[in-house]
């Protein structure tokens, strides 16, 4: 079931998403070569802890960092540890932050130095895959309209969408539902209600679709070992359009 909030839980969700970008664009600041993925992962929990919030993903489910840390052909939910990252790299950064019991989560894909023509072009393509799939959205559509045209843009520059892994609901948890696929039919998928607050992330591969995980349990990576992207942002559903919560500092 959808949970549309009330306009006291929208503000505290407006909290916790502002504190989710203002530490993207602290992380875009930090991203180098040299700098380890656990380094970041340490200036991202003390930033949030000292804005009054919480990691929502420390301790989820057993996730043992504040942030995810995905390095090149790595998908998703990276662990950070002792990896520096190196010139050419690209980083996926996914974060969440919990405000007085309420999420906001957000992610960002950062090259390090100077990066391939191609890769460039899929870290470009997903974040205007994002911006593709929630033009023109407004309570009353339906999930479909942004999958259809998620998958679209995605086809047109033939990249692998990964199908496993969805965008979703936020609120008091950090996963609520609807499912939000980054594929699927412009007329499917749940009824978008006023108020209703998700997370539309699509996930993109240089190559194939196909995913696999690490023996850790957690880190996702290609089944090729070619680059993936990610771009996320958790968005207010209202009667009139939409409302970016996670914009990065120079975004808003």
């Amino acid at each position: 079931m959808i949970i549309q909030k009330t306009e006291h839980q929208i503000e505290l969700i407006r909290i916790a998403c502002r504190i989710v970008g203002d530490t993207l664009s602290l992380m875009k600041s930090k991203v180098c070569v040299g700098i380890t993925t656990k380094e970041l992962d340490t200036i991202a929990h003390d930033f949030i802890v000292s804005k009054g919030a919480t990691p929502s993903f420390l301790n989820f489910d057993g996730f043992p960092a504040s942030i995810c840390t995905s390095v090149n052909e790595v998908v998703v939910h990276g662990i950070p540890n002792n990896y520096a990252l190196k010139e050419g790299d690209i980083i996926g950064i996914d974060i969440g932050a919990c405000y007085k019991g309420y999420h906001g989560d957000a992610a960002r894909t950062f090259c390090v130095g100077q990066v391939s023509k191609s890769i460039q072009n899929l870290v470009e393509v997903t974040k205007q895959c994002f911006y593709n799939g929630v033009e023109g959205l407004r309570a009353g559509d339906r999930v479909g309209k942004i999958s259809s045209r998620v998958e679209a843009l995605a086809k047109q520059h033939h990249y692998g969408i990964v199908k496993e892994l969805v965008g979703h609901g936020v609120g008091a948890n950090l996963h609520e539902d609807p499912q939000i696929p980054n594929y699927g039919h412009l007329d499917s998928g749940e009824y978008l209600p006023v108020s209703s607050v998700i997370a539309v992330e699509p996930m993109i591969n240089l190559g194939r679709s196909d995913i696999r995980m690490l023996d850790d349990d957690w880190t996702i990576i290609t089944a090729d070992r070619k680059p993936s992207a990610h771009y996320e942002n958790t968005i207010l559903i209202k009667n009139d359009g939409i409302e970016l919560l996670t914009l990065m500092e120079e975004e808003r």
